[in-house]
């Protein structure tokens, strides 16, 4: 009795595995907490700087985040309140 039902639950597993296959969710859909645990003030000159992303506070995390991607591909949160974050913010919103 405890077999079947074993099997019945795994059965169910493989086939809602299938099913999700392929689909992909936005990253603030899975991390539901912040992503920064500590920030980084000093400037950085915007050569070393890749890409920025910008992710608003919200229910996943009450503050603001700003993660650069370096070219070296190393990740580093930003302060959202150093003047030179804030010039870079204000380049993106105004794109």
């Amino acid at each position: 009795m405890m077999g079947k039902a074993v099997a019945a639950v795994l059965t169910l597993l493989l086939i809602s595995a299938v099913g999700t296959q392929g689909k992909a969710l936005p990253r603030s859909a899975i991390e539901l907490r912040c992503q920064c645990v500590g920030t980084h003030s000093k400037f950085i000159h915007p050569k070393f700087i890749h890409n920025v992303n910008l992710t608003p506070s919200g229910p996943h995390c009450k503050n603001v985040e700003v993660i650069a991607t370096l070219t070296d591909g190393r990740e580093v949160c930003l302060k959202p309140t150093a003047p030179w974050v804030k010039l870079i913010i204000k380049a993106i919103l105004d794109k």
